[in-house]
């Protein structure tokens, strides 16, 4: 089955872009927020360019949900090029305790400089960025104890620049989800669709569920046997429809009449490919991520 084609540049996003240019002179640093199951094509590749120089940390999110053994190859990966890096999962909280310390390390010489000056007390501004829908809200609500910012499992939600003081002399500046004009490789798109960083209702829900399973067949095979109650025979004879066909009847997904509802099945399984009820699953790797990740 051919790649999904994804296109999507709302006048919002543009307003982004120009809010990160206005207050980048606000912070101190930059917290990337990218999904940690497609950790280079949650990667926004007009970043580097807003940013310039200004010291950034990437975190990967929704680490629990992505394949360990791959997220760990990212974290080496990135370590290895100079861009500092930490796994987490913003709804439980799990690797956020080290967010701070890596923060201080990444600003020990402005740390420094500030001490000498009689400034230690001034606080710590970092902006936290990221494409939509890769858990900046739930960053920040984690990180303040509170839920200050909005918070939904959709793309689209943070509008405005919010700022969030923490308790330890640290604020946040939340800004909205950005993506960038145009798509050059078709996998990206893809990828974020199936993450949900791209609204479902510019898209062909079904198209995208039967790419989204040919790739699951292809590379995470027992997990969605276990998860449906297949078997490898049962998934490798048919084609990609039939694969959605098969999951709607094991979950008795049937219209009247005794029609298969696939829309239905599609819908369930690019729901819980996102919620990771079907398992760890990484769609990328850092094979071929460092040229792009430093330009």
């Amino acid at each position: 089955m051919e790649q999904v084609s994804v296109q999507w540049f709302p006048g919002h996003m543009a307003k982004t872009r120009r809010l990160i240019q206005e207050n980048l002179y606000l912070v101190d640093a930059i917290i990337e927020m990218r999904d940690a199951r497609i950790p280079q094509s949650s990667r926004n590749p007009e970043l580097s360019r807003l940013i310039g120089k200004k010291p950034r940390l990437v975190l990967l999110n929704k680490s629990d949900a992505a394949d360990p053994s791959v997220t760990a190859q990212w974290l080496n990966f990135l370590k290895n090029i100079g861009v500092p890096a930490l796994a987490a999962d913003c709804k439980s909280g799990k690797g956020l305790q080290k967010v701070i310390p890596a923060v201080k390390e990444l600003l020990s010489d402005e740390i420094k400089r500030r001490a000498e000056k009689g400034m230690s007390g001034k606080p710590i501004r970092l902006m936290v960025v990221g494409i939509p829908n890769c858990g900046k809200s739930s960053f920040i609500n984690r990180m303040s104890g509170s839920r200050k910012a909005k918070v939904e499992d959709r793309p689209g939600v943070t509008r405005g620049k919010q700022w969030v003081n923490l308790e330890n002399g640290i604020s946040l500046l939340d800004m909205p989800g950005v993506l960038w004009p145009k798509f050059e490789d078709k996998t990206v798109g893809e990828r974020l669709a199936f993450t949900g960083a791209v609204k479902d209702d510019i898209m062909d829900v079904q198209s995208l569920a039967m790419r989204l399973g040919s790739i699951l067949r292809a590379e995470y095979s027992q997990l969605l046997c276990a998860r449906y109650n297949l078997t490898p025979e049962l998934i490798n004879e048919c084609d990609e429809a039939g694969l959605i066909e098969l999951i709607a009847k094991k979950r008795g997904m049937l219209l009247s009449g005794g029609e298969i509802d696939t829309e239905r099945a599609s819908i369930m399984l690019l729901d819980e490919f996102r919620s990771g009820k079907l398992g760890r699953i990484s769609l990328e790797a850092p094979e071929k991520a460092e040229r792009s990740e430093q330009e």
